[in-house]
């Protein structure tokens, strides 16, 4: 089967050119959209069944965190409502200590929130959504099993053994952080690829409802930081609550036996044993190994003009952020902003896709790295909380100077890569803001002391107290 359309005789109509986007996940499905919008003949290629008609539906299911730039992507193909609609939001943490105790940490400012989605649910309603467009055809079954750069021509194999080949005037990688497509560019010169593997693996774990409600407050994502490791759980239209387990490797597999794991909760997240159930914990922690968690970076993301790399395949990241789906999300919509800018001359957008994505997505993979130490470790930590409040207090008075990292990041459209050179700018003056208010008020009160001095015995106990406790706020 040739899609690729060629040029009719001299005079006659020129016909659509062929975009197929291989990978029918969040990002592959969202893509088929946004091309379909621009009248290109799509063709959608995924390895798996349909998973709107699948039994059981194969694959990760960590639920998602829906933000600004997803939906900022979806709202440019009139499905931002429908998925909004679908989520719970969720307005801040909710850090349970050991004891017990819960305590909030905002996101954002007042009615700033993310939102729980469901990832099979997301997929199905993109793939109906892409659907809808005439110029598109969706195709399952389709293993990629080869293809040229240079003409475009892919080969795919099907579970009956069967071979297809086509060929497309664009061939959008959006297969994943294994992807097949990327293969490809790993024979070619100065391609540069990086993957890393962190130490730690996830468990998926579920709390039902109790008595028809949630089992916690629902508006939450809620966390158990436990510095090495921790948990997190993120609320489900059905009522229950996904918890996944974050843990290094060698921790998981010292837990052999069911009493074992309540023993292990028992230590570090007594709260969750009622709420999850002694059986079901027992249970479900063996259905399943732990998964790992893999970072991919490359560059470039094209090869001439014929094809390009976009969400995991480009850059997988760790689910610490809350990015992997908005950056893949928004990787469509910076596409469809150079393809305007470029008035859809391939030639010209891939090398200018590569050489303004490449850093931000960079930089959301090195991010991802730093919030897991900041999720299970720095949350504990009361310089933290004080510089949070530092933070919020700023840009409360400063809401244009003064911008949360976290802000830029989830709330708004700010690149990624200048979302972090931003905050180390602002890191360092609020730091030296702080040092600079320290020496000030000790400078101030040297000098009220001089000049009227107190009983000296009677202020080297406080003094000695609140240096001890400044000292412990910095280290905790």
């Amino acid at each position: 089967r040739h899609l690729k359309t060629m040029e009719e005789s001299p005079g006659g109509p020129s016909q659509k050119k062929v975009v197929a986007v291989v990978g029918g996940g969040l990002v592959g499905a969202l893509n088929a959209c946004f091309f379909a919008k621009r009248g290109f003949d799509v063709e959608l290629f995924e390895t798996r069944e349909d998973i709107r008609q699948a039994k059981i539906v194969r694959g990760r299911s960590i639920n998602l965190a829906l933000s600004h730039r997803g939906r900022q992507a979806l709202k440019h193909v009139g499905m931002e409502e429908k998925i909004v609609s679908q989520g719970i939001p969720m307005h801040a943490r909710m850090i349970h200590s050991l004891n017990g105790k819960q305590s909030p940490i905002p996101y954002g400012k007042k009615g700033q929130y993310i939102l729980s989605v469901d990832r099979a649910n997301l997929n199905k309603e993109l793939l109906t959504a892409a659907e809808t467009y005439p110029n598109t055809k969706l195709n399952f079954d389709r293993k990629l099993q080869d293809w040229s750069a240079e003409t475009g021509l892919m080969t795919f194999v099907r579970s009956d053994g069967s071979e297809e080949q086509v060929e497309a005037d664009l061939i959008v990688g959006c297969d994943g952080a294994f992807s097949a497509i990327r293969k490809q560019f790993l024979r070619r010169s100065r391609f540069n690829y990086s993957q890393t593997y962190i130490p730690h693996g996830y468990m998926e774990l579920t709390m039902p409802p109790i008595n028809g409600e949630f089992a916690m407050k629902p508006n939450y994502l809620h966390i158990w930081p436990r510095n090495t490791f921790m948990m997190i759980a993120l609320p489900n239209l059905d009522k229950t609550f996904t918890c996944t387990l974050f843990m290094p490797f060698e921790e998981f597999e010292k837990i052999t036996t069911g009493d074992e794991v309540i023993e292990f909760f028992q230590k570090y997240f007594p709260d969750a044993i009622p709420l999850i159930g002694v059986d079901a914990l027992k249970r479900d922690y063996f259905r399943l190994p732990a998964q790992a968690m893999v970072s991919v970076k490359c560059s470039p993301y094209h090869i001439g003009s014929k094809c390009v790399l976009m969400g995991d395949a480009a850059h997988a990241v760790v689910p610490f952020y809350g990015q992997g789906m908005n950056a893949g999300f928004e990787d469509c919509i910076v596409f469809d902003e150079i393809m305007e800018q470029f008035n859809e001359d391939f030639s010209a957008v891939l090398p200018e896709y590569t050489r303004v994505r490449v850093p931000d997505d960079h930089a959301i993979a090195d991010l991802a790295m730093y919030n897991y130490i900041e999720m299970r470790a720095h949350v504990n930590s009361k310089w933290f909380l004080f510089r949070k409040h530092i933070d919020n207090l700023l840009h409360f008075l400063m809401p244009k100077t003064i911008i949360p990292l976290y802000t830029m990041v989830t709330f708004t459209r700010t690149r990624y890569h200048e979302a972090v050179a931003r905050w180390h700018w602002q890191d360092r003056v609020i730091n030296r803001g702080l040092l600079f208010s320290a020496t000030g008020a000790l400078l101030g009160g040297s000098f009220l002391l001089i000049k009227n001095p107190p009983d000296i015995n009677k202020l080297l106990v406080p003094a000695e107290k609140m240096w001890s406790r400044l000292v412990a706020l910095r280290t905790s």
